[in-house]
């Protein structure tokens, strides 16, 4: 592959000028986005255009080029020459890409490859001549840094250890309370650790080496939990639910534990890794760093003894929208914000979601602040996969919300929250293709799920108004009695499907069902 002449980008128009200072949110109430970012790592060159809900973007475009930067550089100390014109090529592209769609703010940073290799200042400055991209080339402990800020916006304050792998090197980071502590980088890329001479016994000698060196540098106490970043902890993550047969292949928010990382390892081990990243769908460039990387994780998990691992498709890029975010909006729920941003853009009553979960909230008076906000994000979304065919509304709603864009929800409140929707479009779940996952919850949230959706059900045929309450509930738990008191002006809404879905919910809660109705 050549690289196409510098007129070829933009006939002979100067190419813009993109800065990554530009402020990017006005002041705390921004509420969203549309934004690129450039990413120049040592395996991938990645350009991402986020939009939507500024605290939980989504991904409007999203296009990778497997470039390979990084190999062979222990060797030259230099980009790896046929890399560098597929990395230009696609820079070039990603360039005309953003002008196309007018994009005015541009973010640009290149990792360990560029920063370590003698010809990166050289290619950095061919990449502004040729595309107005300035990159910025950013040293270990800010990739590190930025990183971890990319799994605070899906987690906010969040305690753990981050550790992001890239082609060249390997970061870690502490982040506790909203903030990201100490943080170091490392040479444990998996393009690297391929060049690693004297066969595998010198491989994993340099592996424990550097590992244990990690150790003492971040003095890092056991018993945390492990955040994963990074293509090649992701395509690990992916062959754990193969081997799991587990049924959501979201890899966002995925877990895992150290001992499922040993028996993957030797899963992989015993499979020929090019036929199983075909299966997976995993790139060959990809599934060929995989055999070094799992050893690298399988040591990370012995030395540090994580008590648990999840795996974050947020990593630097969206840890460079964090950056640039204002105290006031890093504090909101992203999993709220993205539910919002929905309801305003898709349902036929927005704002009717906030009342419906005020009048559904007495149901569960034993809602910890976690099930509160899955409750919460159900109401916002009860109504906004209306569009979908009537048949066919309960299985879109179960997809949408099992494998949205979502940061902030683990995998089982996915399926809580799919379950939930399915009973406000639909009265039974028999016969529906999500038995696999559904098998994911205990009995009891199924059952929760369940009351929630037809709750919903019924809340939904007595709209009022945006803001207009139909009714409330009042629930007893010790006496299972469960009573319905309907506002005057509600009433006629109160007909006989109204009543038959009431007693649909009384009988799912094991209740006895009264309703009353207010004086006018």
């Amino acid at each position: 592959m050549t690289s196409a002449p510098d007129t070829d980008l933009f006939a002979g128009a100067a190419p813009p000028s993109w800065e990554d200072s530009r402020p990017m949110f006005d002041d705390s109430a921004a509420q969203t986005l549309h934004v690129g970012v450039v990413d120049v790592g040592s395996n991938s060159v990645r350009f991402v255009v986020f939009d939507g809900a500024a605290r939980s973007p989504a991904y409007f475009y999203n296009e990778k080029i497997m470039c390979a930067l990084g190999s062979g550089l222990s060797d030259t100390g230099r980009l790896n020459p046929k890399g560098r014109l597929r990395a230009m090529d696609a820079l070039c592209r990603f360039a005309a890409l953003a002008r196309g769609m007018g994009l005015q703010t541009m973010m640009a940073v290149a990792t360990a490859a560029v920063r370590e290799a003698e010809d990166g200042p050289e290619f950095v400055a061919e990449v502004e001549r040729r595309t107005g991209l300035r990159l910025d080339v950013i040293p270990g402990d800010e990739e590190a840094r930025l990183s971890a800020q990319g799994v605070l916006l899906g987690w906010p304050r969040s305690f753990g250890l981050v550790c992001d792998i890239g082609g060249a090197s390997m970061e870690l980071a502490d982040i506790a309370n909203g903030r990201v502590g100490r943080r170091v980088t490392s040479p444990l890329g998996g393009l690297k650790l391929q060049e690693v001479k004297g066969g595998p016994k010198a491989l994993t000698k340099h592996i424990q080496e550097v590992m244990a060196r990690l150790h003492d540098q971040m003095d890092r106490e056991t018993g945390m939990r492990l955040f994963l970043v990074g293509g090649s902890w992701r395509a690990i993550a992916r062959i754990d639910m193969e081997r799991r047969g587990w049924p959501l292949t979201v890899l966002h928010e995925y877990r895992m534990t150290p001992a499922a990382v040993s028996a993957t390892r030797a899963f992989i081990e015993a499979n020929e890794v090019g036929g199983l990243g075909k299966r997976l769908g995993i790139s060959a460039d990809r599934i060929a760093l995989v055999p070094v990387a799992v050893q690298v994780l399988d040591e990370l998990c012995r030395v540090f003894r994580p008590k648990d691992i999840a795996v974050s498709s947020y990593g630097i890029r969206e840890g460079m929208l964090y950056e640039r975010m204002p105290p006031a909006l890093r504090e909101r729920d992203p999993l709220l914000e993205a539910c919002r941003f929905q309801e305003r853009r898709d349902a036929r009553l927005p704002g009717f979601g906030r009342v419906l979960h005020t009048f559904v909230l007495p149901l569960f008076p034993d809602a910890d602040w976690q099930r509160r906000r899955i409750i919460e994000a159900a109401c916002l979304l009860h109504d906004v996969n209306w569009r979908a065919h009537p048949d066919y509304r309960a299985e879109t709603c179960v997809d949408a919300a099992t494998r949205a864009n979502l940061g902030g929800i683990k995998h089982e409140e996915r399926v809580y929250l799919g379950l939930a929707l399915m009973f406000r479009y639909s009265s039974r779940r028999e016969g529906t293709r999500f038995d696999a996952l559904f098998g994911l919850l205990s009995d009891e949230d199924a059952r929760e799920a369940e009351v929630l959706g037809r709750a919903l059900r019924l809340g939904a045929m007595l709209w009022l108004g945006a803001h207009d309450a139909p009714g409330s509930f009042r629930w007893k738990p010790e006496k299972k009695a469960l009573t319905l008191t309907v506002e005057a002006r509600a009433r006629p809404l109160f007909g006989e499907v109204a009543k038959a879905r009431f007693d649909a919910l009384a009988q799912a809660m094991g209740a006895t069902g009264k309703v009353a109705f207010t004086d006018d």
